[in-house]
């Protein structure tokens, strides 16, 4: 006696060993033997044996046309030995029986399944929706295999075109395009911007990048990074200082300036203020100026752009530079935290008269500090200093050996060595002088002049060493800034952002705690209002403070606590994607110069840092070496899609100067508290 059963989902046949009522002993085809259930039993034949019943069923079966089956059975339950007696017209032999049960089986769109050997015709409207639902997965189906094989071929789908950022950076792996393009990358070999850049889907490995940044900050359903409309600022006038207050309510989304501004007036500084920045700075924020006191010393300006006071945290524009939070930048382009305009009509551009948060400090004529004043005021500005006009003139050489004449040059010096008294006082020096800074120039209007990457786009890369007289100047006058108008907030029981450093770490807080790299009692960025939404912040609650009103944020402002977390997190996440594009700038660089060795600085195991450019790669080759070993390196091969460098050790090479420091290379930006 043989038998048909379903064991574990399957049908399997075998001969009877035993039949104990409840359960049978079967030996299977193989020669296995196993123990099978009697309620498990669906068919007991004599013929044929046990090894074709299966195998002819299958046959047969695939012969069987489900619809007629379908339409042969009645709405009732049934079992598959009853619908293969009405399907032949006569009892059916075993195979007949197991082909019914067998094409059953295979159709469960059509026949629902009731229990073992026993189904239900489907409903007319389930089977309809069914068997479109299996339509739509085949034209599916065949629509993924046509799409893999236009890519396979270098063929950008049409279907790719309206959703190509989102399967670029953020893929959604239900829809068919994704599937497509994860089984082309597959069958290629391919990672997936690879495929689609080769397909192009991408004008340039810039624009990967880029876009990448842009998707996840500045998505177009945000309006990208483009500004919504925004009431222009509160105006400010050249007489006296109003005494009404200060308003704190926002625009009224009108295109109206904030009805209570009207009105605010600003004395004119007697100063001539001059800026100190690079040549691509156009958010000038801070600017200097130097009076001498008719009874000995000096009255020293720092004068920083007053956003602040043109707009408040609740109108338009105060919500847009909380949703921006910072000034995105990145080699060849930039983000503005505040619209153009806005930049424009506060920025501190020469031949401009602009309001401004001003610190005066009264210098006697041995550079002791014997006073200071924090004023709100408009501020002529006739000079915008770039570095790259006045270090050849100021530097630590000419100081030496005496100054030549240009412009500023006593006020410069006059700073310079007020700063050095300020350095001394702190105990801390404001620069560690081993570290460069690297400014990247990008042509836009060039030729990029490398096959990898065809189109515009030249860069050129400067170095500049850190710790000059410039920098000391700049950097010495912007810690007294944001620590006096830190102490004085602390002082005042108002709340600001705070940058604290203890233990090495440098973290943000709205308490006042010291800031020990810098050897400040409290430190709150503030000379930045174009470009840090926390400056901007520090900078209304100061304004508050000297027109004696209540602060736009009070203590324990949750709204406060939350940009202090919101810029935390932004700004580190533009500085991460500045680094990463002057990572691609770098090799881009590499590829313009067709560089085929490079010399490299030994910083650890497997890790070295260019000596040119401000670029560290992994050398897998790399053999052990001293710590700052100078090395000779073979560029193997750049993929500006990967960010990718592939170096080879090739020998050792002369080393470098000896002020030059591995720990400098590889120093973390995070300490550098001071903004120009």
């Amino acid at each position: 006696m043989n038998v048909l059963f379903e064991e574990d989902g399957a049908f399997r046949a075998g001969s009877v060993l035993a039949d104990n009522v409840s359960s049978l002993q079967i030996e299977l085809a193989s020669g296995k033997r196993s123990k099978v259930k009697a309620t498990n039993v669906l068919l007991r034949f004599v013929a044929p044996s046990a090894g074709e019943l299966l195998e002819r069923a299958e046959n047969d079966a695939a012969g069987i046309d489900v619809d007629f089956l379908w339409e042969a059975c009645g709405e009732q339950e049934f079992g598959f030995e009853e619908l293969a007696a009405e399907y032949h017209g006569a009892k059916p032999d075993a195979v007949q029986a197991a082909a019914v049960l067998l094409r059953l089986h295979a159709a469960p769109i059509y026949f629902h399944r009731k229990g073992r050997g026993r189904f239900r015709k489907a409903p007319p409207e389930i089977l309809q929706a069914a068997l479109a639902g299996l339509e739509r997965k085949r034209q599916q189906a065949a629509l993924i295999e046509r799409m893999v094989e236009e890519l396979k071929s270098g063929v950008l789908p049409d279907e790719f075109a309206p959703i190509l950022p989102q399967l670029i950076y953020k893929p959604d792996r239900n829809r068919g395009e994704t599937k497509a393009l994860e089984a082309a990358c597959g069958e290629t070999g391919k990672s997936a911007a690879r495929l689609l850049f080769d397909c192009g889907a991408l004008p340039s490995t810039h624009d990967y990048h880029l876009g990448r940044f842009l998707f996840e900050f500045f998505p177009e359903s945000k309006g990208g990074t483009g500004f919504p409309e925004f009431a222009p600022p509160r105006p400010i006038g050249a007489q006296r200082l109003t005494s009404s207050p200060l308003p704190r309510e926002g625009g009224r989304g009108d295109g109206s300036p904030d009805s209570e501004a009207e009105g605010l007036e600003l004395p004119l500084a007697a100063v001539q203020a001059f800026s100190i920045d690079d040549a691509h700075t156009t958010e000038i924020d801070d600017a200097f100026s130097v009076a001498a006191k008719p009874d000995g010393g000096w009255r020293i300006g720092i004068h920083i752009a007053a956003p602040g006071l043109g707009f408040s945290p609740d109108s338009d524009l105060g919500r847009i530079a909380r949703e921006r939070l910072s000034t995105v930048y990145m080699p060849g382009r930039k983000i503005t935290m505040l619209p153009q305009d806005i930049v424009e009509h506060f920025t501190l551009a020469a031949g401009q008269t602009v309001p401004a948060i001003s610190l005066y400090l009264d210098v006697a004529s041995d550079y002791r500090l014997l006073g200071h004043e924090t004023r709100m005021d408009r501020v002529p500005i006739v000079a915008n200093l770039r570095h790259h006009d006045i270090e050849p003139l100021f530097n630590a050489d000419t100081l030496a050996a005496g100054l030549p004449e240009f412009s500023y040059r006593d006020e410069l010096k006059l700073l310079w060595e007020f700063a050095q008294v300020l350095e001394a006082g702190r105990g801390k020096p404001s620069d560690n002088g081993n570290r460069k800074d690297y400014n990247f120039v990008v042509d836009w209007n060039a030729e990029s002049g490398i096959a990898a990457e065809p189109g515009k786009g030249m860069v050129s890369i400067e170095q500049r060493e850190r710790g000059s007289p410039l920098d000391t100047l700049v950097a010495e006058l912007m810690i007294m800034a944001n620590a006096t108008w830190g102490a004085m907030l602390r002082d005042a029981g108002i709340p600001a952002l705070y940058r604290v450093q203890t233990a090495g770490k440098v973290r943000m807080s709205t308490v006042a705690a010291a800031h020990e790299g810098l050897g400040v009692e409290c430190y709150a960025w503030s000379s930045s209002p174009l470009r840090r939404y926390c400056d901007l912040a520090n900078q209304w609650q100061l304004i508050a403070l000297l027109q004696n009103q209540p602060p736009a944020f009070p203590p324990k402002s949750a709204e406060l606590l939350a940009a202090m977390r919101d810029f935390e997190l932004t700004y580190a996440a533009y500085a991460e994607f500045q680094r990463g594009m002057e990572r691609y700038w770098c090799l881009r660089w590499l590829l313009q110069q067709g560089a085929q060795t490079v010399l490299a600085q030994v910083l650890r195991e497997s890790l070295a840092r260019l000596d040119e450019i401000p670029l560290v790669a992994r050398v897998p080759s790399l053999p052990e070496l001293p710590r700052g070993a100078h090395v000779r390196l073979s560029v193997e091969g750049i993929d500006l899609l990967e960010a990718e460098l592939r170096l080879r050790f090739l020998e050792p090479a002369p080393e470098l100067a000896p002020n030059s420091s591995p720990d400098a290379a590889i120093a973390d930006d995070e300490d550098d508290e001071v903004a120009g």
